[in-house]
């Protein structure tokens, strides 16, 4: 009997992919870790559209890159089975479900979340969400943090971000630098896992020429809706929200988690678009859609320019900055995958760019920790004091989703019940 591993692949037509990737941009719940069990099961073993071996190598390059992996490996699959259409179709489909949902969510935070049941609904999410970040936290440190060096680095990172002027990109590039050197030098914690066999990633593939050809036409696609909007909308809030989020675009190493207190902090107060109980909320919900959690960047946006309407109704302008975050966010990952295509094979077992990758790992536990305690003294410390209350369904929250495997979105959904429940308790509003 053949196993499904080692049977040859057939490449489904662009129909059938296309139906696929539809399919799966409606369902991929689970954050990335399950997106990519569901695109094994699917296509490798069930299916047979594409090869054991070369799912492996994609995925260890989309690791190696920013960007939400999932969706990237999705793009990577469409590519190879479909050619330039199928992956751009992959990456797009398995990003705008979510992003359609997201935007409905958005509207209906920004607009009734002053209304007692939504209030009361993200009073219960809140400490769910210190809970998902805790199990993010776990299983992050449990599998990267082998050793000293990776453990200081990542208190290095924590410490850093304490630090007035450093910024998440300075972590990245820092971080980035000592896995080189560490790898260079032999130090242990880095890059034990690449191949020094594998053929070296700067044996070009393709060619320079080509590269630069693709640098130059993704740069012109984000340039003309750069310009297009600034010169038809203006500049507020829309310059703000390409800076910010073309940036975090290139610096997304580690996933969503990561990047958020970068995030938050530019967003909340250099820009003022919204608070930090918003940024909670926007989390809350980006974890009950499905597609990659980056998506929260989307509900930023929107109230961008919910709060900065300008001329135009909120809801418009909201939606415009919802679609542009959307724009640039996911722009570059589509650059990264038909640039390093051809390098696959050789730059997923580089020792350089495995021990850069580790590097940033190891740093990316110190972010996500900074991140889970600036929302914990947000959302656990009121002015009243300590809430008990939301200590509890943290821990309660905590222990569904460790100890039980609970999904993400149940128990956020769980989380919402509880604050309606509690506030129909204490009379807030009938129910």
């Amino acid at each position: 009997m053949t196993d499904s591993h080692d049977r040859q692949p057939t490449p489904p037509t662009l129909k059938q992919a296309l139906a696929y990737w539809l399919k799966l941009g409606f369902i991929s719940f689970g954050g990335p870790a399950g997106q990519i069990a569901m695109m094994q099961s699917d296509l490798v073993d069930r299916r047979g559209w594409i090869d054991q071996q070369r799912f492996l190598n994609a995925l260890n390059f989309c690791m190696l890159l920013p960007g939400p992996e999932a969706q990237q490996l999705a793009t990577y699959v469409g590519l190879r089975m479909n050619g330039l259409a199928g992956g751009i179709a992959a990456g797009v489909l398995f990003v705008l479900p979510g992003a359609v949902v997201l935007l409905a969510l958005s509207y209906i935070a920004a607009a009734y979340g002053d209304a007692p049941w939504v209030s009361a609904a993200f009073r219960g999410v809140a400490p769910v969400v210190i809970a998902i970040i805790a199990v993010a936290l776990w299983r992050l440190a449990r599998r990267t943090l082998k050793g000293p060096v990776p453990v200081l680095l990542a208190l290095a990172a924590f410490v850093g971000l304490q630090l007035p002027g450093v910024s998440f990109p300075m972590i990245v590039l820092g971080a980035a630098l000592c896995g080189v050197l560490a790898g260079r030098f032999g130090i242990a914690g880095f890059g034990a896992t690449a191949d020094p066999a594998a053929p070296a990633a700067s044996e070009a593939i393709g060619g320079w020429r080509r590269l630069l050809r693709l640098c130059a036409i993704f740069l012109g696609l984000w340039g003309a809706v750069v310009a297009g909007v600034l010169a038809t909308l203006g500049t507020a809030p829309f310059l703000g929200v390409i800076e910010l989020f073309t940036t975090a675009a290139f610096v997304t190493f580690g996933g969503a988690y990561a990047v958020l207190p970068y995030i938050a902090e530019r967003a909340v107060e250099d820009y003022a678009w919204l608070s930090s109980a918003d940024m909670v909320r926007g989390l809350a919900l980006a974890e009950t859609t499905p597609g990659p959690l980056i998506l929260v960047t989307q509900f930023v946006g929107f109230f961008a320019g919910w709060n900065q309407p300008g001329d135009l109704p909120q809801w418009l302008t909201g939606s415009i900055a919802a679609v542009l975050t959307v724009y640039v966010t996911f722009l570059p990952c589509f650059l990264f995958i038909l640039a390093g295509a051809p390098y696959v094979e050789r730059l997923s077992r580089n020792r350089r760019a495995a021990a850069a990758l580790a590097a940033i790992t190891a740093a990316v536990v110190g972010v996500i920790l900074n991140l889970g305690v600036v929302l914990g003294q947000a959302i656990l410390f009121t002015a009243s004091g300590f809430d008990w209350v939301a200590a509890g369904v943290a821990a309660v929250s905590l222990l569904l989703l460790l100890r039980f495997s609970l999904q993400v979105h149940w128990a956020v959904l769980g989380g919402a019940l509880f604050g309606l429940a509690e506030a129909a308790r204490s009379g807030a509003f009938a129910l």
